[in-house]
């Protein structure tokens, strides 16, 4: 276990963008990714989701500095969405975090101190335009519309926009494996409303590197404006 690696304050940011991809897969192909004591949390028992979140954020700190504290980048996350009971039989639905890119030297050298999140540096860059919002890195090249209609993705697992909802957050949650215990981090946020965006074109070279079979773009959306805050995580034992 690691004193430092386990998110030991409270942090906030603001999110001006928060534009999230979510990749369906047979279940199998995603298990052998997730470390004892999580499980995947499935849509018709048979698929999981790997999701790709690029988000563009303002005066990230500890809870409570002044602002002057604050950091501006931008980072990517690629999050299973996944389930965990606690040792006294709660149920929590959340994230567990494979890895995560960002423009920020900073935030690289200081989410790899006090997270589990895998951080690399990577230059990322955020162009709105009327209807359009493109992502661009050398290893992630994304378009969508932000502002119009949007059906799901060709060939989605989901039925409509309802049933997709269910995976569009907010997931209140966020997991790490620390040696024989589970880090829980709780996300507080508002005005979480998240609006369905088309993709014109996605590249995410991580996803392609995992080698994973059968995937499929299921749902795509956008959330904008969002204040937000992660608490100081709590420790609960977990099983091998």
């Amino acid at each position: 276990m690691s004193p430092w690696k386990s998110h030991p304050f409270a942090v906030q940011a603001h999110f001006e963008y928060s534009l999230v991809l979510a990749y369906a897969f047979p279940r199998a192909q995603l298990e052998p990714l997730l470390p004892a004591g999580l499980k995947l949390d499935l849509h018709e028992d048979s698929v999981g989701f790997l999701a790709v979140a690029m988000v563009a954020t303002r005066g990230l700190r500890p809870k409570g500095f002044p602002a002057i504290f604050g950091q501006d980048f931008v980072l990517t996350g690629y999050r299973l969405f996944v389930r965990y009971k606690t040792s006294t039989g709660r149920n929590l639905r959340g994230l567990y975090i494979l890895g995560s890119q960002t423009d920020s030297l900073r935030m690289k050298w200081g989410g790899n101190l006090f997270t589990h999140y895998r951080y690399t540096q990577s230059k990322l860059v955020f162009e709105r335009a009327p209807n359009l919002l493109t992502v661009r890195g050398p290893q992630i090249a994304v378009e969508v519309d932000p502002d119009g209609d949007a059906p799901l993705p060709e060939g989605s697992v989901f039925a409509d926009w309802k049933a997709a909802r269910r995976f569009a957050g907010p997931m209140p949650f966020t997991f790490s494996r620390d040696g024989d215990q589970m880090l829980i981090i709780e996300g507080v946020r508002s005005n979480w409303v998240p609006r369905p965006v088309e993709v014109k074109s996605a590249r995410v070279d991580f996803v392609e590197k995992l080698g994973l079979k059968g995937g499929q773009l299921a749902n795509a959306f956008i959330i904008e404006d969002i204040p937000y805050w992660w608490k100081k995580a709590e420790r609960d034992p977990c099983p091998q």
